[in-house]
């Protein structure tokens, strides 16, 4: 499943997409750490803590505020 971020959501998130950055894949603002490396990293088993010590650039809330976004727009696709 993939999860649709609407301009909206975008401004209310804090990520950034800039096509001089990764070529453009959403990253966690101020930073060029992929969103969907949180993703990734959190299906293969990591957990949160983990995560935020290996990307030391992207701050808790800015991961939680993913997280709760994700689950957000999972629970609406239901």
């Amino acid at each position: 499943m993939k999860i649709v971020l609407e301009a909206e959501d975008l401004k209310a998130l804090p990520v950034s997409s800039n096509p001089n950055i990764l070529g453009g894949r959403l990253v966690f603002a101020g930073t060029r750490v992929p969103v969907d490396a949180l993703w990734g990293n959190l299906g293969s088993g990591a957990t949160l803590e983990e995560f935020l010590d290996w990307f030391p650039t992207v701050t808790r809330e800015q991961a939680e505020a993913v997280l709760h976004h994700g689950c957000h727009a999972l629970a609406k696709a239901a």
